[in-house]
């Protein structure tokens, strides 16, 4: 299973969160596909936990 990667992506605020996201995608090079993203929330106390689980891989470069 050459190639595929997981990150895994979380925070207390929503907007941290989607920064967080934003930023990792961005920095993916043009050489790599998503392959899914799987998402979740928990309670901690009074607090919210976002979380996501990005899974990547490596592909080569399309070549004309």
């Amino acid at each position: 299973m050459e190639g595929i990667r997981f990150r895994l992506i979380f925070a207390n605020d929503p907007d941290v969160f989607q920064e967080r996201i934003n930023r990792f995608i961005a920095d993916l090079d043009e050489d790599v596909v998503l392959v899914d993203v799987k998402f979740s929330t928990a309670m901690q106390g009074a607090q919210v936990n976002y979380s996501a689980l990005v899974h990547y891989k490596e592909v080569e470069s399309w070549k004309d």
